[in-house]
């Protein structure tokens, strides 16, 4: 089967994690890099093994590309997403999709019209864990949904770059506080809950000298259920996540997995007091989320099962609510 040919937009640390995912990949490879400077698309096509370079013009008007990896600031994705489906390329998307509903809902559409795949790469959503995860709630292993529990955050250490800067919507809401959130409608919507029902009920956060949110907590009615989330860019939380229902709880030491390793593991406990441990083989999680855009793209689909267009915008929807209630 010949590789699907993939394009990376963007030639920062991110875009570089991909790069180094893609030989693990099974459908595709690195064939182009684009970014503004081209300087910085030529150094790091010589250190990944790219074959052509250019601007983002350049790079997405060209006929011999597949795919396209956006792997730039939040607030040029929606902008780039549009312009490669635009191009006729399916979409790779890093997480947030958009900064606001608009933005989020602006890209889907134009991935509709164009009949062509667009996914948003939460990558601990790809791969066999994932695939246990989501076949314990839907089938019903934990009962109904009671509760939620699940945190993300890291010491960035200094207060500058984008992280900090409210032009390229810096903050730890939309960088991390987007990982819980998507944890919280992926689980909601296994479950059987309408994801319009979802909610941010109460929130709370720390606003920094920069302008952007460096911590953050929220509370989010599932209809039935809740969830209770937490992020920081300033000081590192733990990891750990707990999905409690009716009949047994889940607790996923790390749910998030890392940038080269998919999560392994995770202990069902019943309430009768039996515990069971699950353990998956891992995946490389980037890789595997570039599999599925290429699948989608074989099999003439435009979402992708692991994070369909309603769960992403229901994210998107939910993370609005919590920005607005810090700001």
């Amino acid at each position: 089967m010949t590789h699907a040919r993939w394009a990376i937009l963007g030639a920062g640390a991110i875009s570089g994690d991909f790069a180094h995912a893609l030989p693990d990949s099974d459908l595709g490879r690195l064939y182009a890099v684009g970014a503004r400077d081209v300087s910085r698309a030529e150094e790091f096509a010589a250190a990944h093994g790219a074959t052509v370079v250019g601007t983002y013009d350049e790079i997405l008007e060209r006929d011999d590309i597949d795919a396209v990896y956006v792997g730039t600031v939040h607030t040029t994705h929606t902008e780039l997403v549009q312009r490669a489906l635009d191009a006729g390329k399916a979409v790779l998307c890093e997480k947030p999709l958009g900064v606001d509903p608009a933005e989020t809902d602006a890209a889907v559409a134009a991935a509709r019209r164009a009949g062509l795949p667009l996914v948003e790469a939460f990558k601990y959503r790809f791969g066999p864990f994932a695939d246990r995860l989501r076949e314990l709630v839907a089938g019903g292993a934990l009962g109904d949904l009671v509760e939620i529990e699940s945190s993300l955050g890291f010491a960035a250490g200094d207060r500058t770059g984008r992280l900090f800067d409210p032009a390229t919507a810096g903050g730890a809401i939309l960088d991390v506080g987007c990982y819980p959130i998507s944890l919280v409608v992926g689980v909601a919507a296994w479950a059987g809950h309408d994801l319009d029902e979802l909610a941010v009920q109460a929130v709370a956060g720390t606003i920094g000298e920069t302008g952007v949110d460096e911590s953050a907590a929220a509370s989010v009615d599932l209809g039935g259920a809740s969830a209770n989330i937490r992020t920081a860019i300033v000081h590192d939380l733990p990891r750990l996540t707990r999905i409690v229902g009716r009949e047994a709880s889940l607790e996923i030491p790390n749910v998030w997995g890392s940038r080269t390793d998919s999560t392994a593991a995770a202990t069902l406990i019943r309430t009768d007091g039996t515990r069971e441990e699950i353990e998956v083989p891992t995946v490389q999680p980037m890789a595997a989320e570039a599999d599925a855009t290429i699948r989608a793209l074989r099999e003439g689909r435009v979402e992708a099962p692991e994070i369909p267009w309603a769960e992403t915008q229901a994210i998107a929807r939910l993370l609005a609510q919590w920005r607005d209630g810090i700001e």
